[in-house]
């Protein structure tokens, strides 16, 4: 290798002069006053989908399968209320299959144009069918097609097949409504902690955590 491919830490000068704004942005002490976490995430999300090139709302999804082996993988946050957070698949996925086995997820959300992270740790419990057909009525047709043409996370023989397999589906709706497969549905991640990360200067971080205790919130300021 003749060239280092990790970039240097940054000096005082490129603080100064490439990160000013977002860090400047992340100084505000306030958020250490909030008695809960669900709004002051609503609040950073509206911040990144007004400065994230694209999907303000991806999350890393981590879990354990069967065996106890980890995963993660990058899906997209669907909602988010007082309830917890909510995104949508396959059951028979492996994300699905790793769901039903062990019935707990970990959520990262990363905003590099903010230098921010939320971290989220709880159980998964599925949406209603009510809420699943609401979203998935809600996707464009072509996505709703692809729910019945995928078998996801099996193996797949050509690109050929998944598109043999899509126009299969199209057909068989044509001039019709395209119901939600019973395989397709949503889980709610229900949060026992939501940690809160904004970079400062020279490694000094804020981390904020929020602990579920009841129906109530505790709050700690972690060393960085």
């Amino acid at each position: 290798m003749t060239a280092p491919v990790i970039p240097p830490s940054p000096t005082r000068e490129e603080y100064a002069e490439h990160y000013a704004a977002a860090l400047a942005a992340n100084g505000d002490e306030s958020i250490f006053d909030r008695a809960e976490p669900t709004g002051l995430f609503v609040e950073w999300l509206a911040d990144a989908t007004g400065s994230e090139p694209n999907d303000p709302n991806a999350m890393t999804l981590a879990t354990v399968d069967a065996d106890g082996v980890p995963d993660a993988r990058i899906v997209l946050l669907k909602d988010v209320d007082a309830r917890g957070f909510t995104f949508y698949s396959n059951r028979e996925s492996a994300k699905g299959l790793a769901l039903a086995a062990h019935p707990r997820a970990a959520l990262l959300f990363h905003w590099k144009s903010l230098r921010r992270q939320v971290r989220v740790r709880g159980e998964i419990e599925p949406v209603s069918a009510a809420e699943a057909d609401a979203y998935f009525a809600s996707r464009a047709r072509e996505s709703r097609i692809g729910a019945w043409a995928s078998d996801q996370s099996r193996p797949l023989d050509s690109r050929a097949a998944l598109e043999a397999a899509v126009a299969r589906e199209t057909e068989r709706f044509a001039d019709q409504d395209v119901p939600r497969p019973a395989r397709w549905t949503g889980w709610r991640v229900i949060p026992e902690t939501v940690e809160f990360w904004r970079d400062r200067p020279f490694r000094l971080h804020d981390r904020l955590r929020f602990d579920r205790v009841g129906v109530d919130w505790t709050k700690t300021r972690l060393w960085p």
